[in-house]
């Protein structure tokens, strides 16, 4: 199964649209965005997919936001989110919560993806796979994440589709 991740749209509809058919054109069928979605505009195009987000620090969800999420029919997001896909737990935090400063303590999961910085990366803490996908917004290069759980290899893309490394 592959897996598209992306961050940090802080409201722009139109980028993260061109993020999501990049992601699917590369075969992804899960998506998940690490947070600042920070317009209802963006969840819109989350809408109909097999799809999770988290809340970032940019984002000021009430009650209004609670209906909205529930009839798009997306699960509401508890920090951290917990998924389990073709075998594997995937985490999912913006990264600036207390509980992200924590997620290695306890029983790990194969895979943490946090957004917040804006500078896409990955890093392994034991069997951990910990990867941010960069930004949509903000970021002088915008970049995506494309992760095949089967085969546990991951790639960075820009919006124009090319590899960065």
């Amino acid at each position: 199964m592959i897996v598209g991740i992306m961050s940090d749209s802080h409201g722009d509809a139109a980028t993260t649209a061109k993020a999501i058919a990049l992601l699917e054109g590369r075969g992804a069928c899960a998506f998940f965005h690490c947070g600042d979605v920070c317009d209802d505009r963006v969840l819109d195009l989350l809408a109909g997919r097999n799809a999770y987000f988290v809340w970032g620090n940019c984002d000021h969800p009430g009650a209004a936001t609670r209906r909205y999420v529930r009839s798009l029919g997306l699960p509401w997001p508890e920090v951290p989110v917990r998924v389990e896909l073709a075998g594997r737990e995937i985490r999912m935090f913006h990264g600036h919560e207390r509980e992200f400063r924590t997620a290695l303590d306890g029983e790990s999961p194969r895979y943490i993806f946090h957004g917040h910085t804006h500078v896409y990366g990955e890093r392994r803490v034991g069997a951990v796979r910990i990867i941010n996908p960069g930004a949509l917004h903000r970021a002088i290069t915008k970049t995506v994440a494309l992760l095949d759980l089967a085969r546990d290899e991951l790639v960075f893309l820009d919006l124009h589709g090319r590899a960065v490394t």
